[in-house]
């Protein structure tokens, strides 16, 4: 009976096997192989959200904008280097190879990283400072060569010659700062000088009838240069008060309460459309503002 029985199971195995199925053979996949492929699968969706972020990283993040802003050539050269590691991440998971493809993208990011470090904002502020000192300096002295031009053709006006002194010494100071990399501090020097350069064009302009007739086809274009140069005077008695005592000195709050008063009328006139009256006014109002400027230490003639 029992030999019958293990002749049976023979047999029904080698019809198995005739079949083609090995003895024991499932048809479903084994658990490990099961596990192996749900890996394969899990780090295929990894890799490719790590390929979009990088990716991102590279060319779209502010640290990207900062790279291309920075304009440094180091931080470049790194974000080029970057690149090149990402575009062999992306072949390597074409291929199927995330192990290959994780490395990659580790270098890429690294790399990256090293190019925003590059390109440091304190870099980008400090570089644009320098420019924007740059700029400012060669306004200034555009304006002083002019201040100093128009003094030579009116050798009558007073005060003129000691301005470009001011104009000069408030160079040197800037660029003393600047040597010190005290950008902000000297270009608030600068800015006091072109200002303290328009003013006095502007003073030694305004006499000057000449130029009137020849640059004004009414006196409301008139009006409106005198409203310029009185709002530059205005613009540098506010920095001067901020620097000095002015603020508190009796005899200039009554050359600006006077100036004040003298502009309100000025524009008052001029809505009524007298504006010959107004242009007048207003040279009256800067006057008054000549005055206070000088009281608070800076020559400029008027």
């Amino acid at each position: 009976m029992q030999l019958s029985r293990l002749t049976a199971a023979v047999l029904a195995g080698g019809v198995l096997l005739a079949a083609g199925v090995p003895a024991g053979a499932q048809s479903e996949p084994s658990a490990a192989e099961r596990l192996k492929r749900q890996g394969s699968a899990s780090d295929r969706t990894q890799v490719e959200k790590r390929l979009q972020s990088v990716g991102t990283l590279l060319e779209k993040s502010s640290g990207a904008r900062q790279v291309e802003g920075s304009g440094d050539d180091q931080a470049a050269q790194k974000r080029v280097k970057a690149r090149e590691a990402y575009g062999q991440a992306q072949e390597a998971f074409k291929q199927g190879d995330y192990a290959r493809t994780s490395k990659l993208l580790d270098e890429a990011s690294a790399l990256m990283f090293e190019a925003v470090r590059s390109a440091q904002p304190e870099k980008v502020v400090a570089d644009k400072a320098k420019a924007d000192f740059q700029t400012r300096m060669d306004s200034v002295k555009a304006l002083l060569a002019a201040q100093q031009r128009i003094a030579k053709e009116k050798p009558n006006v007073k005060d003129a010659a000691e301005t470009s002194r001011t104009i000069e010494k408030a160079i040197q100071d800037a660029n003393r700062l600047a040597a010190e990399n005290k950008y902000a501090e000297a270009r608030q020097t600068l800015d006091k000088a072109y200002l303290v350069a328009r003013t006095s064009i502007g003073s030694m302009r305004g006499g000057d009838t000449l130029v009137r007739s020849l640059h004004f086809a009414n006196k409301e274009e008139e009006y409106r240069y005198e409203l310029d140069r009185n709002d530059t005077h205005q613009m540098l008695i506010t920095v001067l008060l901020d620097e000095k005592r002015g603020e508190n000195d009796r005899m200039v709050q009554g050359f600006l309460a006077r100036a004040k008063q003298l502009r309100g009328e000025a524009e008052a006139t001029a809505s009524r459309g007298e504006h010959g009256k107004a242009v007048q006014l207003l040279e009256d109002s800067t006057a008054e503002l000549v005055k206070a400027i000088r009281n608070s230490g800076i020559y400029i003639p008027g």
